[in-house]
């Protein structure tokens, strides 16, 4: 809770005992009415509504009455697997030797696109990831009102903050101008643009006097939650997953592309995880999802496709890696498609195909069917890799 009067008198001292001008006085009445707006829109942090033993069908992802501090019975326990499988998943950046890469940087033998294509991808991860962290924290854990779903986004934070250090890691490794790769998500057109189609609806759950409980305010939280899951981790990180992979199957950044393969595995599960916590949310308020609104969606999808396009162009060029911006689109077109497929929306491109199929292979359509469709089978404890 904010405490403005002890910005303004010594500890201890009663307010009122306090020798204060009319200004001085003006300004405290200020702070102490925004101090109690704040706390009048804010959702309490814990919820003390005694009522009985919690029953599973008393448990809601939102607007729910229930005990949020009590885990069981679960009723979303789907929620729960997956905090299960992340908490055995764990890994750290220092555990991949940055050696070769380190050497590869310093010589001659990677090509000046290449180069571009490396500090680019750096300059919109270190911020994307810290949006994302922010986002939970601060915003989505607040209106999520079922503990088992929040077992998870406690776990999904840390996990941000994970990638977070492992692009800082990756420059601090390489000797890259921390100054440039950090600020180019202010300098470089089209990642800017990308963070500016996000930040309003990151802003919208951040916002302190924003409540969840009538149908707008509901739709608002859904459709933040759509951008942030299909649209933010499910379509703006995948050019640069299919850049730093395709070096790393030319034995190009190894070690780069090793961490960016953990952190690959982790937001398939963050994105499969959102994408039931909207079905979930769906399915319990049906009025929310109306045609008008699917629409919208379809139209925010697409804005998306268009944003991630305008990158893959600005990160690479000209061809590279036996890649080009040409197949990115059809790539993008084919991953919205997955997208409204998976929260149930009209397709966008009929007959969009995937031109990399080792990437579905690797880490896509592949692991999104064990962890959403099926069991998950590729978490092993200590964070090793398993890709068969």
């Amino acid at each position: 809770m904010l405490n403005f009067e002890e910005d303004i008198k010594p500890a201890g001292m009663p307010l009122d005992m306090m020798r204060i001008s009319s200004f001085d006085e003006a300004l405290i009445m200020e702070k102490l009415a925004a101090q109690t707006e704040i706390e009048e829109c804010a959702e309490p942090v814990v919820q003390a509504k005694p009522v009985g033993r919690i029953r599973v069908e008393d448990k809601r992802i939102i607007n729910c009455n229930a005990d949020v501090n009590q885990l069981v019975p679960f009723k979303y326990k789907w929620a729960w697997e997956k905090y299960l499988s992340a908490c055995a998943n764990h890994w750290m950046p220092q555990e991949v030797n940055m050696t070769a890469d380190i050497a590869l940087w310093k010589s001659d033998k990677l090509s000046e696109d290449e180069r571009l294509l490396v500090k680019r991808n750096l300059g919109f991860f270190t911020t994307a990831d810290s949006l994302a962290a922010n986002n939970i924290v601060l915003g989505t854990y607040r209106h999520i009102s079922n503990p088992e779903c929040r077992q998870y986004l406690l776990r999904q934070a840390f996990e941000e903050a994970i990638h977070t250090h492992a692009y800082q890691y990756i420059v601090e490794s390489l000797g890259l101008d921390e100054g440039e790769i950090f600020n180019m998500y202010h300098e470089v057109p089209s990642i800017r643009a990308k963070d500016e189609f996000l930040l309003p609806f990151i802003d919208t759950l951040t916002n302190p006097a924003f409540k969840t409980g009538t149908p707008e305010a509901d739709r608002q939280l859904l459709r933040s939650l759509i951008v942030f899951a299909c649209i933010m981790e499910g379509l703006f990180f995948y050019v640069g997953f299919v850049q730093i992979l395709a070096l790393g199957r030319q034995n190009k950044m190894t070690g780069a592309a090793e961490q960016y393969q953990y952190i690959l595995r982790d937001e398939s599960m963050h994105l499969n995880f959102g994408v039931d916590v909207i079905n979930q949310i769906k399915m319990e308020n049906p009025h929310l999802w109306t045609t008008e609104f699917r629409e919208e969606v379809r139209g925010l999808i697409q804005k998306g496709v268009e944003l991630e396009y305008a990158y893959a162009e600005d990160t690479m060029p000209r061809g590279v890696l036996g890649l080009n911006s040409t197949m990115f689109k059809e790539y993008l077109r084919f991953i919205a498609n997955r997208r409204c497929q998976q929260i149930g929306v009209d397709v966008l491109y009929q007959g969009a195909n995937n031109p990399f199929p080792w990437m579905a292979e690797m880490i896509d359509l592949k692991k999104e069917k064990n962890f959403f469709e099926t069991r998950v089978t590729e978490y092993q404890t200590g964070g090793a890799l398993s890709w068969d």
